[in-house]
């Protein structure tokens, strides 16, 4: 393991009071900030003074002491000096694209991401700002290599890519992206406390904070983690792109996130618990099931290696049914027939979330992009919940497997 610890870099800084001596952490509601001397303010516009120097807040769209606080405890669990969170996690995304990337600068990103990313770097940002993007399998580390130019200014992976489940190595792309000057950005919303991509040589993590990091599936909101430049640059009055695009977190939100960090750990370990169990299980039965934790899967061995080995292989794993007929036929048999679990995007839910990413989350790329990315049409993505205990859930999984026939394709498939 390495010696990073993130639970116990977390409990160390939640040591804080709330503003009256509350156990917890005080709601700053106010979306304006007083000073005591007049000359503050024009200090606090020319830089010269913030949360970070002196304690001065100026507008909730600057700085919120509660939305700050926040951000000092992800920055702990990522071991990062400073973190901001926003309102989403595509606002994080995108801001920090704009961050490090100009008009006419070019951007590598792994082939198989979220499709709302996919379509940010592939549609929307070429066309707003003329963002050069090359979309590579980030998994063969000398294409990555050939796609490198002099004008590359960060590559873009999720430490676990979302439908696929490849895992990211991230120590060698940092390598790579750190010899062109260029930087390593990870999107880690897949793998809280699993994989800390930071303590591996990645410049920035991201995460959409509405997934595993809450976990009730009731909240939108993202975070970014990274150096102190960085996250002040983002906050900077001219250009930053935080502070001018304006995505910022309601106070009363991060006070709920907040509440629900000190039970993460516990929450992770049980989401991969199940996971394993399940997709091994699955394996068993001759399923074609991708998972990083079964010692088939090609980045078993990548992910022990760069992984906090106490929180497993993560939450989440994929099954291949081939054809999206099949896929559908089975998340609606679990669902309505035997409550396994809910058809529904997003993941890091206390339930099961079943969705068939060809035809939702990952519906922005064409069929020929979705074969360049591995993304079949039947392909199943699982977010395995924690609710009801594992065999009671097992034996409604497996049940619809024969009530369905569907033990017949996997049968047929080994």
């Amino acid at each position: 393991m390495y010696p990073f610890d993130p639970i116990e870099s977390l409990a160390n800084l939640r040591h804080e009071f709330g503003e009256h001596g509350g156990v917890n952490l005080s709601i700053e509601a106010s979306s304006t900030f007083t000073v005591m001397q007049a000359t503050t303010l024009p200090a606090i516009f020319q830089g010269q003074s913030s949360p970070e120097k002196g304690g001065c807040y100026l507008y909730g769209r600057h700085y919120n002491p509660t939305v700050y606080v926040l951000g000092k405890q992800l920055a702990a669990l990522e071991g990062a000096q400073s973190a901001y969170c926003c309102a989403s996690g595509m606002s994080a995304i995108a801001a920090t694209i704009l961050q490090l990337a100009n008009a006419g600068d070019h951007v590598i990103a792994n082939n198989a991401v979220y499709g709302g990313t996919f379509a940010l770097l592939k549609d929307y940002l070429p066309l707003k700002t003329g963002l050069k993007v090359s979309f590579v399998d980030t998994s063969d580390l000398t294409a990555v290599q050939a796609a490198m130019t002099k004008q590359t200014k960060l590559i873009f992976v999720e430490t676990m890519s979302n439908p696929t489940l490849s895992v990211a190595n991230i120590p060698k792309l940092a390598e790579i992206a750190h010899s062109y000057d260029a930087k390593l950005v990870v999107d880690n919303t897949f793998c809280p406390l699993v994989v800390s991509p930071l303590q591996l040589g990645a410049d920035i993590v991201i995460h959409s904070l509405t997934k595993f990091i809450n976990g009730t599936s009731d909240i939108i909101a993202g975070a970014i983690c990274g150096s102190t430049e960085f996250i002040a640059s983002l906050m900077d009055l001219h250009l930053g792109s935080l502070m001018l695009l304006g995505p910022t977190m309601d106070p009363k939100v991060a006070c709920e996130i907040s509440l629900r960090l000190p039970h993460l750990a516990l929450r992770m370990k049980e989401h991969s618990q199940r996971a394993l169990t399940f997709a091994q299980r699955l394996k068993q039965m001759g399923f074609d099931i991708i998972y990083p934790g079964l010692v088939e899967h090609p980045d078993h061995n990548l992910l022990k290696n760069i992984g906090n080995p106490e929180f497993g292989f993560g939450g989440l794993f994929s099954l291949d049914l081939e054809t999206a007929q099949r896929a559908n036929q089975f998340i609606e048999y679990l669902q309505n027939q035997k409550m396994f679990g809910f058809m529904a995007v997003s993941l890091g839910y206390f339930e099961t979330l079943m969705t068939c990413p060809s035809t939702t989350t990952s519906s922005e790329m064409s069929s020929e992009d979705l074969k360049k990315a591995a993304i079949s049409p039947g392909l199943v993505r699982m977010s395995i919940g924690y609710t009801g205990s594992l065999e009671q859930r097992w034996q409604q999984l497996e049940s619809a497997i024969y009530e369905l026939g569907v033990i017949n394709l996997a049968s047929k498939s080994s």
